[in-house]
């Protein structure tokens, strides 16, 4: 029976990461789940949820992660993974929302702040410092599951939230 497992690797974000990174763990018989990938400054991090056959134990896995030679001097973590492989309801993406404009501190606090009241889960979550000729500006994308009849006023408080931070904001309904 295969071996559900977290994979972590935090790394120098160089070009072909992802292809080298998937292409051995395909070598290896690993079966993929939810996967994500970012660059973080000048880092790049990867992180999966996968399946492991029985032949091939953790420390196995992740010593031949390593061994991949973009990945020198990176983190790489390869852990057992006990919660549930597949998301629950509150995992699917309804919306996706952008809200753009000026950096300040506490700014992704208060905007995930506007959910809680109306029971809606941040799925994934974006955000970017984008520097430019008037200053830093900040991007931030969310993809959230808001409950049924909820929708409305749930996007106009996270709209009026943006909005008091002086930041422009879009959404739109997931397909």
């Amino acid at each position: 029976m295969p071996k559900t497992a977290l994979v972590s690797i935090l790394c120098e974000d160089r070009t072909g990461l992802i292809a080298e990174i998937t292409g051995r763990m395909f070598d290896l018989g690993v079966n993929l789940g939810d996967t994500t990938f970012a660059v973080l400054g000048s880092a790049a991090e990867f992180t999966t949820v996968c399946e492991l056959p029985d032949s091939l134990s953790l420390g196995a896995a992740e010593d031949d992660l390593r061994a991949i030679p973009l990945l020198r001097d990176a983190k790489v973590t390869v852990s057992p993974f006990s919660y549930r492989p597949v998301h629950g309801p509150s995992g699917h993406i309804t919306h996706r929302i952008e809200i753009i404009g000026d950096d300040s501190p506490g700014l992704i606090a208060r905007l995930s702040e506007a959910f809680v009241g109306y029971g809606a889960n941040i799925v994934r979550l974006n955000s970017e410092r984008i520097p430019g000729t008037g200053g830093v500006r900040y991007a931030t994308r969310i993809a959230v599951s808001i409950p049924p009849g909820k929708e409305q006023a749930c996007l106009a408080t996270v709209g009026n939230t943006a909005a008091e931070l002086k930041l422009t904001s879009r959404w739109d309904k997931a397909g």
